[in-house]
């Protein structure tokens, strides 16, 4: 019985969040509700909602009247949010093949994207580390103004 309601309230708590309307409320509030909530697993389930939300605000677009431009500017975010969920992956998982599944998931993603970019005739981003890299290897891209990770360079330890 206990089993069940560990696993039943990250989920219903993660369920009821979503229903809100988030756009007002900080994320990080939000991620330690969860956590004080759900302990490990509430971090993990709390980063994928808020990748998910990104995702889904993101792919929300405005039609061009360009097919191929309307495609890339959904499936870029797509692809941005399957990369922050395999991130919150090798940052709270433990099995190994799943880990190594989430790194292919961040390096065919990113690779995807910038096929997109290239294939819009769009400048690509200059590469950058990733967020959870050791500071000494990380390049900062707070001054981008783009959460796109495509181009990085994604080292897991």
């Amino acid at each position: 019985m206990w089993k069940a309601l560990i696993v039943a309230i990250p989920l219903i708590v993660v369920a009821i969040v979503s229903r809100f309307d988030c756009a007002d409320r900080p994320m990080h509030a939000m991620t330690e509700m969860i956590s004080e909530l759900c302990g490990h697993e509430g971090s993990f389930l709390a980063e994928n909602q808020a990748a998910m939300h990104r995702m889904m605000n993101d792919m929300n677009i405005d039609p061009s009247g360009d097919v191929d431009r309307d495609f890339s500017a959904m499936m870029i975010p797509h692809h941005l949010g399957a990369i922050e969920m395999a991130q919150a992956e090798l940052r709270h998982g433990q099995n190994e093949h799943l880990r190594r599944i989430a790194q292919e998931i961040i390096v065919e993603q990113q690779q995807e994207i910038t096929a997109m970019r290239l294939a819009l005739g769009e400048v690509l981003p200059s590469p950058a580390a990733a967020p959870d890299q050791p500071a000494d290897l990380a390049v900062s891209v707070a001054n981008s103004g783009s959460r796109s990770t495509a181009g990085s360079v994604i080292m897991v330890h």
